[in-house]
C-alpha cells in the first residue's frame, strides 16, 4: 500500500535571484505558491525528500529552507486570508498519471 500523503509548508530564504527562481520552478512543479516564497506541497515521506534533494542541488550554504509537516488536524486548522477551504478539503485517495 503507499504511504500516507501529508501537507507540508515549504518556506526559503534564496540570497541569490538566479538561485531564487530555479527553487521557484521546481517547487511550482510540486506545489502550489501561496506568497512570495511560501509553497504548500501534498506528499508522502519519499516524495518530500526527493524535493529536498532535487532542492540542496540548487541552494547554497547561505539559503535558508524551512518544511514543516502538517497533520490532517493541524492543516484543517490553518487560516487563509484569501478565504479559500483548500486546506479543510481531503484530496482524492488516489492519483491519475
Amino acid at each position: 500500500m503507499g504511504e500516507d500523503k501529508h501537507w507540508h509548508l515549504v518556506c526559503y530564504d534564496i540570497r541569490d535571484q538566479k538561485r531564487w527562481a530555479r527553487v521557484f520552478k521546481i517547487l511550482k512543479g510540486r506545489g502550489e505558491h501561496l506568497q512570495y516564497s511560501i509553497f504548500r506541497v501534498r506528499g508522502n515521506k519519499r516524495q518530500i525528500e526527493s524535493l529536498r534533494f532535487d532542492l540542496s542541488k540548487v541552494m547554497a550554504d547561505e539559503d535558508d529552507l524551512m518544511i514543516a509537516k502538517l497533520c490532517s488536524t493541524c492543516a484543517r486548522r490553518v487560516v487563509d486570508s484569501r478565504g479559500e477551504d483548500k486546506w479543510k478539503n481531503q484530496p482524492p485517495a488516489f492519483e491519475v498519471f
